[in-house]
């Protein structure tokens, strides 16, 4: 075989070549599978709102919780919400005897987590400003967190109750995130609507 036609059978080798290769992609693209969209994340958020006294066992003292809390959950988040809202106020009024004017305190915390179960919520917060005089001022390290707990009857359900944390003393470590005791303590004025999540799963779906 002389060069030139060693020459012309390798040119029509490579052309062969590139014209089975042409031929056979649109196949393979025709029969490739659509990509699967990735699946749904489920968002849902929760509230609680209200004000109520609290039953205290010394006479004289009017305790009160007023909140306005509220988070948001996904399906890849079901536990702890991914963020939490809102403002609550623990105020403290003390009788005075011989006919004084009461001491009034009070504390205003920012939520950093509202966490919820059926009739059952916890809030924590880091306290942004107080009354006037406050003992927190010299007893706490500035936005110091406190977590309140809170169980909200049904309609035969019993009483509502709150459970408060109080403090960590100064130099000790922060109360956890959404950490507060159980509820122990009676509503006796007032109350609270909650708005649950509700159930999510972790695939997607409610």
């Amino acid at each position: 075989m002389n060069k030139t036609a060693l020459r012309t059978g390798v040119l029509l080798a490579v052309l062969a070549a590139a014209t089975a290769t042409t031929a056979i992609a649109p196949a393979a693209s025709a029969t490739e599978a659509p990509a699967t969209p990735a699946a749904a994340v489920a968002t849902t958020t929760a509230s609680l709102k209200g004000a109520a006294r609290m039953e205290f066992p010394e006479p004289g003292n009017d305790i009160r919780v007023t909140v306005d809390a509220h988070g948001t959950y996904t399906s890849k988040s079901p536990v702890f919400p991914t963020k939490s809202s809102g403002t609550f106020r623990i105020s403290h009024k003390v009788d005075q005897p011989n006919g004084k004017k009461p001491l009034v305190f009070w504390g205003d915390f920012t939520v950093d987590c509202l966490t919820t179960g059926g009739s059952n919520a916890t809030v924590t917060g880091r306290l942004v400003r107080t009354s006037p005089g406050h003992p927190w001022r010299k007893e706490l390290d500035p936005h110091t967190r406190m977590g309140v707990s809170f169980y909200v009857a049904g309609k035969d359900g019993g009483p509502s109750r709150i459970g408060l944390s109080g403090a960590t003393k100064k130099g000790e470590p922060l109360l956890t995130k959404c950490m507060a005791p159980a509820p122990d303590a009676k509503v006796v004025e007032g109350g609270y609507v909650l708005t649950g999540k509700g159930p999510l799963s972790r695939d997607g779906r409610k």
